[in-house]
């Protein structure tokens, strides 16, 4: 703990290795990770992992799509497996809303996306055991699909420990040091580490971190479920896409190679203590989640809850990330506030953020509407052609 890293990354999720990683990448210097505990062992673990272009902002789409890239190729760019099953990707909307579906359609085509809108007939074809009566219209992503968020942490981890960056498990970030405004390094059980700037990563555990420095973020903790749901049976169509659903208030895709069904929930109670919500849900506190679910995928409502599985989303009041520097706190880069969707734009999220620190700014994609002194300047992020429930 005496040698000063010119990066440190507290936190090593999916955001936090891929930061390290793209650090490493550019030859920032010397760049070491560290964490509570061990890569992806936090929120990215129990992340459901969709992968998909579907945004309604197109900076989100941009951060998505050069991510899908980066997946795509992730054997050259980590030396690992491929990460993502490409299932197809379907998005339903409320049935009054089929101009902004289409209206983001266009723009995340525009923007490099591989999607399209169809009709109930086409979604019947695309997607079978899928009850589609009831739909107007749905956009569909063929490539869109799955991963895992523990193993793509891993990954970029140990991809980032090859170019030579440090790493320290089991070492909790007990606060922030601070030399006037400037942030200098952290404070941990083990000592104090000082650092030429510092990443936080750290996800629902970022709050209390910033509040050490007196740095006030508005981000609250929101607590999900998750059931997993045996498949039926061979007579039942198995749920083959993953797929979000307005209709339903639900997303859901497939877990264990088909043999049975992850289903999530749009929202969640607000305030979830991240240390103390319990790791697993029961399954009387999931029927009305599967329930949901089934109206859009019948066979579920024969197949028993084999699990239930709980995370907690680092919620903005725009729900989009806050990603750069913190004004007049120099020395620091925060990436937190995610709202649940930090899987699917981590690589090109850590890439941006490796380029912000290195080079002054990214390349890529514009960090500027993600930056964190937004909401104190007035300026959330509005999408031009929000859904109702975006």
């Amino acid at each position: 703990m005496t040698a000063a890293p010119d990066v440190l990354v507290v936190g090593a999720g999916v955001i936090g290795a891929a930061t390290a990683f793209h650090l490493a990448r550019l030859g920032a210097g010397s760049v070491a990770v560290m964490d509570r505990a061990t890569a992806g062992s936090g929120m990215s673990g129990r992340s459901s992992a969709l992968v998909r272009m579907h945004y309604t902002f197109p900076g989100e789409v941009d951060l998505a799509v050069r991510s899908d890239s980066m997946f795509d190729a992730w054997t050259d760019l980590t030396g690992r497996p491929a990460c993502v099953r490409r299932t197809g990707f379907v998005r339903i909307v409320m049935p009054d809303e089929c101009g902004l579906l289409r209206a983001n359609v266009a723009m995340q085509r525009s923007r490099g996306a591989a999607t399209a809108v169809v009709d109930a007939a086409e979604l019947a074809d695309l997607a079978p055991g899928l009850r589609t009566d009831d739909v107007s219209c749905a956009a569909w992503e063929p490539n869109g699909g799955y991963g895992d968020g523990a193993v793509v942490a891993g990954d970029l981890l140990a991809a980032a420990r090859e170019h030579g960056a440090g790493y320290l498990p089991g070492t909790a970030v007990r606060g922030l040091l601070t030399d006037g405004d400037r942030i200098t390094g952290v404070r941990t059980d083990a000592g104090e580490l000082t650092a030429g700037t510092v990443v936080l990563a750290a996800g629902v555990w970022s709050p209390a971190l910033l509040a050490t420095a007196g740095i006030d973020l508005p981000i609250e903790t929101e607590l999900h479920k998750v059931a997993l749901v045996r498949q039926p049976g061979a007579a039942a169509a198995p749920v083959r896409v993953a797929c979000i659903d307005s209709t339903t208030q639900t997303y859901f895709r497939p877990e264990a190679a088909g043999q049975a069904t992850l289903i999530g929930s749009f929202t969640g109670p607000r305030g979830a203590d991240p240390d103390r919500v319990p790791a697993t849900a029961q399954p009387h506190e999931l029927a009305g989640l599967v329930g949901a679910a089934a109206h859009r995928v019948p066979a579920l409502a024969d197949g028993g809850i084999a699990a239930g599985v709980t995370g907690v989303y680092d919620m903005t009041p725009d729900a989009r990330p806050m990603l750069g520097e913190v004004p007049g706190r120099p020395g620091l880069v925060v990436a937190a506030g995610f709202s649940g969707m930090g899987f699917k734009i981590s690589p090109a999220v850590g890439e941006a953020l490796a380029e912000l620190i290195v080079r002054g700014s990214a390349s890529r994609v514009d960090l500027r509407p993600f930056r964190p002194g937004r909401f104190a300047e007035g300026a959330p992020i509005s999408p031009p052609h929000a859904y109702s429930d975006d």
